[in-house]
């Protein structure tokens, strides 16, 4: 990609359950690490979801997921807030 086309902060939030997951191609992968590591909302946002995936993985039941906490999701939508006004 050039740098007119490189991903932005929407972009890598729709991308991220498949960049988490490792489904995605190799040059996209190191285009996100790239971003998420030059950008600090981002770089909270990505650490709070692998926490709250880990957290919903160990508590998992097997017929029905475990609802997010309350907490852990104020926490992700003020994340996702802050990393959007950030690239306003």
């Amino acid at each position: 990609m050039t740098d007119q086309q490189k991903l932005d902060c929407r972009e890598i939030f729709a991308l991220l359950s498949e960049y988490i997951d490792e489904e995605l191609p190799p040059a996209t992968c190191e285009e996100i690490a790239q971003h998420i590591a030059g950008c600090a909302p981002c770089v909270d946002f990505v650490e709070s979801l692998k926490k709250a995936i880990e957290v919903s993985r160990k508590n998992e039941l097997p017929e029905r997921p475990t609802p997010l906490p309350d907490a852990t999701r104020d926490q992700l939508r003020t994340l996702w807030q802050r990393m959007l006004a950030s690239r306003v």
